[in-house]
């Protein structure tokens, strides 16, 4: 009996394959995915709201290009992150780390404290290392599930942003003139925020959780998928790292200096802006992505290897790209015919002052679903659930950390930012959203409890 088990793997294994019916049989291709959300809150909004089918049509058109700039920064960060992680130096160091391990638990244990380590400083780097160093293990240990190490790295970008001062939300209190300014007076630091007892537990909890989940579902032998590589292919020196240095042109091409420079000015600019705006303040999304662009200055020490590094990277933004002015436009919608006000009002009114951070984290996650962009959702949602905070006397920080665990995880359903690792490693959506959905279970029940607990605690 107990090999019959042991090749359908234990009983986590066979629970989260109940999910991966879903993934096979109903989730559709992430850009699919896009266009059916777009088509369902259409429908939603046309028929519980007042608004007539050419206003929703133009409350759609006018929220598709609110979004250009952040998804340019989305896809900048992407690209940036994915030729920094995909270097000859990001990758030598995860191979030699991979070359120390010898176990599927023990990988999967190292991945997600890399992961964990890696989130603090963006999800997108998080994402993309974690991708590379799931490659290195994958390639030298047997066993391995790759989707599953695939899925354990994006949880920890996703869990990652709840402690990270990258953290929009966190980000957007801490300056002044913030859109909920008038509930507290005063801007928010993040050492109120983020750096609180309660959501550090709530954090260290979570993280240890997530890792004893995912090293204990243990697929059957049989399962074990690796990643389907050619050495050769991998390692051999790409075509733009190739240049003739023998004419003027080849020369500005290969300079080094030219590279040197810029990435000089680039560190000018990360000092100057620790030294005036701190370590927390100075990390906005461009800063990142400058803080990364001049890394690569470094990394591919010549402008053709550099260029050519972020050609090679760009295909991994084309669907972050692309969604993201879908996305607005959903977000167009729900924010302009009141959709998103409905949906929040009327779970707050059922709501106490010691449920609402449940509530505000529930709602999060649903509201997550059709607008994947947490500032822009926290625009719409938060003077609702800070108003009802103050109205119920419930503890602010705690409601807004419930909204932000509700924003990351749906992104364990929303897949929108897992396409990058797909992409980079040719896996499909279906392959990996079974397991994703499974964990995203586990947090919803955990974290509804923390939001509960903690709080009470500290």
């Amino acid at each position: 009996m107990s090999g019959v088990k042991e090749e359908k793997g234990n009983f986590l294994w066979r629970f989260s394959q109940k999910f991966q019916f879903a993934a096979d049989k109903i989730i559709p291709e992430s850009m699919v995915f896009c266009l059916i959300l777009t088509i369902i809150v259409y429908l939603a909004a046309l028929i519980f709201t007042k608004t007539g089918p050419v206003e929703l049509a133009m409350q759609w058109f006018d929220g598709m290009w609110t979004q250009l700039a952040f998804a340019m920064q989305m896809s900048l960060m992407v690209v940036v992150c994915a030729a920094t992680a995909n270097s000859r130096q990001v990758t030598f160091a995860m191979n030699k780390l991979a070359s120390y391990i010898n176990s599927p638990a023990v990988a999967m244990c190292v991945l997600m404290v890399w992961g964990y380590v890696a989130s603090f400083i963006n999800w997108a780097f998080c994402t993309m290392s974690c991708t590379v160093l799931a490659v290195a293990m994958c390639k030298r240990i047997k066993g391995i599930h790759f989707p599953m190490m695939i899925v354990a790295g994006y949880c920890t970008s996703c869990l990652g942003q709840t402690l990270s001062p990258t953290c929009a939300v966190y980000g957007q209190l801490a300056t002044e003139g913030n859109n909920v300014f008038e509930f507290f007076g005063r801007t928010l630091s993040q050492a109120e925020t983020v750096y609180n007892p309660a959501n550090i537990a709530m954090f260290l909890t979570l993280a240890i959780l997530t890792m004893v989940l995912a090293v204990l579902t243990r697929p059957p032998v049989s399962a074990g998928i690796s990643f389907a590589a050619d050495d050769a292919a991998m390692e051999k020196e790409a075509e733009w790292m190739k240049i003739d240095r023998s004419t003027f042109a080849g020369k500005l091409n290969g300079s080094r200096i030219i590279m040197w420079l810029i990435g000089i000015c680039g560190i000018i600019v990360i000092v100057h802006e620790f030294a005036t705006k701190g370590f927390l303040g100075a990390l906005s999304l461009n800063f990142i992505i400058t803080f990364f662009l001049t890394c690569n200055c470094f990394l591919y020490s010549s402008p053709s290897s550099f260029i050519g590094a972020h050609k090679a990277a760009m295909p991994l933004a084309t669907e972050v790209m692309f969604q993201f002015p879908f996305y607005g436009g959903i977000s167009g919608i729900m924010s302009s015919s009141g959709l998103a006000a409905m949906v929040v009002a009327g779970l707050v009114k059922i709501s106490t002052a010691t449920t609402l951070p449940v509530v505000a984290y529930l709602s999060a996650a649903v509201v997550n679903l059709f607008i994947p962009s947490q500032g822009g959702q926290f625009i719409i949602q938060g003077p609702l659930l800070l108003d009802a905070a103050r109205t119920l006397n419930a503890n602010m920080v705690t409601v807004i950390n419930g909204f932000v665990y509700g924003d990351q995880v749906t992104n364990l359903i929303q897949p929108l930012y897992i396409i990058p690792a797909l992409a980079m490693t040719n896996t499909k959506l279906k392959d990996v959203w079974g397991f994703m959905a499974f964990v995203c279970v586990f947090w919803l029940v955990f974290t509804c409890a923390g939001l509960m607990i903690f709080p009470a605690i500290f």
